[in-house]
């Protein structure tokens, strides 16, 4: 399954006249006696040769892509891909019921599901909108009670889920929820203390409320089977006794990733006990306000050169930057170093990226200014992937890095891939010099804080800087634009991005035809999210013949009326259209603040809340 489950769930194909045949080299054949007094042996159902062919087949073929389109070949081929995956993807909740997928997909193992769409990162969605995970977990309950593995994004998760996790899937071994919110330690101190094969339990920026229990403590006793326990983003203070026990006892622990609340003499103790780490969130990274002023530090320096398999480090919530030479001893093995939370200077990054040959995937905050990007550019000759986010993201302040630093990096990176980068102030020149560079991007991501900003050395447009990478990059698949741009920008993205699938667009463009441009030539788009652009029911209303073909369009802040979401909704029955106000706005506007629109084998949602109007 791909991004959601296909619109042939309902209209099977009948199986090609090709395919309708006898053969006497099945694996499983039916001895009979003939006429003659002669033993003769009779073939199987032709479509059963088929799925047993196909069945050894189809366990090889992992890409959830070609299984969907191995899936629409025919009713053999639709029932066999069915039968035969264990690991189910649905990128929108709401695409299809719960009752759909486990009556489908008998055997999975492993589930996949995402809720609420990225901009609900930004605060543009209201609390409580929906993405429940209640019914999906009741259902899998009673159809699949051997899943293993759950990962969950942008869902709400109560803690009575996690307790019907925890009884329902007797062998269940991954957690991961990665921006979730609706849950606090009683659930997991409930799920934990009952998953007693629990491998995985991956917290990542979702929000955990303190319902004072111990959760740590909760986990069983005797020898631990987990491999990655990460909870750096919970809020509060844990139980370090009983977080030091666990660790002790989990000896096939690889990932380890602490919240602010670990001091670094904490993370020596933890170390010391897991020196087998291979990703490591270093907590605080500064000592404890109630460490004695006569204690003598630990070795830290020791302690890190000890973990020798350690290739991915981040954390640094509350870094004193006189601790950081006792990670000089890892770096030249790291691959992925993360300082996003780490609010460092270049002179003090240099020492530690000068050893960084290997480093792959690098994210920092912009205190390192464009000097540490040349430091970085001078070194990492591997680096695939690179973000850079502001410590002040307001639109007027003045952003440390610019088109120098980028520029530098695509000099001296020449490999890379992937570029989030956050910045005031940009040229034409450097977004060109990228595309050249680095022709191997797949994801191009570049923020350009300030609304409306121009190429700030020739006051041009960046609509030249944009067309070069969509021109030059010929693997990208997604991209975020900002700063001045016309509609001469999205002609470029129109013409030349035939890959993009996702495409974030912010205060950009000049009219209808901008929009327009990208729905009629972006075949592959998956993934529109707009806000604050001039877009209108016009703009809109061109997507009609793509938009059965998406997983979502996002428009907030633009210039669509409530009529022309209906034109759309009666136009397109299939499609979800879901007009949303904000939570304190009772009657809706002639002109819609936010449109959010989906595709689905369901139809309309039962769940909406009062400030969604389904169309």
């Amino acid at each position: 399954m791909s991004e959601q489950m296909s619109d042939d769930d309902e209209r099977q194909q009948s199986p090609p006249s090709d395919l309708d045949f006898t053969s006497n080299k099945a694996r499983t054949c039916i001895v009979t006696g003939s006429v003659s007094g002669h033993t003769e042996f009779q073939s199987p159902y032709p479509d059963q040769v088929l799925e047993n062919v196909l069945e050894n087949v189809l366990h090889f073929l992992t890409s959830r892509r070609d299984r969907n389109t191995a899936s629409l070949v025919c009713k053999s081929w639709y029932r066999v891909e069915a039968l035969t995956r264990s690991e189910l993807f649905i990128g929108n909740c709401y695409a299809v019921s719960p009752a759909r997928a486990t009556a489908r997909f008998t055997r999975v193992r492993a589930l996949h599901l995402k809720g609420r769409p990225r901009f609900a990162d930004f605060n543009l969605m209201p609390p409580d909108w929906g993405a429940h995970f209640n019914p999906w977990v009741l259902a899998f309950a009673k159809a699949c009670p051997w899943l293993e593995k759950v990962y969950l994004k942008r869902m709400s998760v109560t803690d009575d889920d996690l307790a019907t996790l925890a009884e329902s899937f007797l062998g269940f071994k991954e957690l991961v929820l990665v921006c979730c919110d609706g849950f606090g330690t009683s659930g997991l101190s409930i799920f934990v203390s009952k998953c007693r094969q629990l491998k995985v339990l991956d917290l990542i920026e979702s929000e955990v409320s303190d319902d004072e229990t111990d959760w740590i403590l909760c986990f069983p006793e005797g020898e631990s089977h987990l491999e990655s326990l990460i909870f750096d983003c919970v809020e509060y203070p844990i139980n370090f006794e009983a977080l030091e026990r666990l660790v002790a006892r989990s000896p096939s622990l690889k990932k380890l990733k602490l919240n602010r609340y670990v001091s670094i003499g904490q993370l020596y103790r933890l170390m010391v006990q897991a020196p087998q780490l291979t990703h490591l969130g270093t907590g605080s990274f500064s000592p404890s306000e109630i460490a004695g002023q006569g204690d003598q530090e630990p070795d830290y320096v020791t302690a890190f050169a000890a973990c020798k398999s350690l290739v991915c480090l981040s954390g640094f919530r509350e870094i004193i930057p006189d601790y950081l030479p006792a990670i000089y001893p890892i770096c030249a093995n790291l691959t992925s170093l993360n300082f996003s939370y780490a609010n460092i200077t270049a002179e003090q990054l240099k020492p530690i990226i000068s050893n960084c040959h290997k480093l792959q995937v690098f994210w920092v905050l912009d205190s390192i200014c464009d000097e540490g990007l040349q430091a970085v550019a001078a070194t990492c000759k591997e680096l695939r992937e690179l973000r850079v986010f502001p410590v002040d993201a307001r639109e007027d302040s003045d952003g440390p890095v610019s088109e120098v630093g980028f520029q530098a990096i695509s000099e001296g990176c020449r490999k890379l891939q992937s570029i989030l980068y956050f910045c005031q102030r940009m040229t034409n020149a450097a977004v060109i010099a990228m595309s050249r560079n680095c022709p191997d991007l797949v994801v191009f991501r570049l923020c350009i804080m300030g609304r409306h900003r121009p190429d700030h050395v020739t006051g041009e447009p960046m609509d030249d800087g944009f067309g070069a990478i969509v021109m030059n990059c010929k693997k990208l698949t997604r991209l975020a634009v900002s700063g001045l741009l016309t509609d001469k920008a999205f002609d470029y993205i129109g013409r030349y991005g035939k890959l993009v699938r996702t495409l974030s667009v912010a205060f950009a463009g000049d009219s209808d035809m901008a929009l327009k441009y990208v729905l009629e030539g972006c075949p592959q788009l998956q993934k529109l999210e707009i806000r604050d652009s001039p877009f209108g029911d016009a703009a809109l209303c061109s997507g009609l013949h793509h938009y059965y073909n998406m997983r979502f369009l996002w428009m907030s802040s633009c210039r669509l009326t409530y009529q022309g979401c209906q034109q759309i909704a009666r136009a397109m029955p299939r499609l979800v259209v879901e007009v949303i106000r904000s939570a304190d706005e009772e009657e809706m506007d002639v002109c819609v603040q936010t449109l959010y629109m989906y595709r689905s084998l369901e139809g309309p949602r039962n769940d909406a809340p009062k400030f969604v109007t389904i169309l």
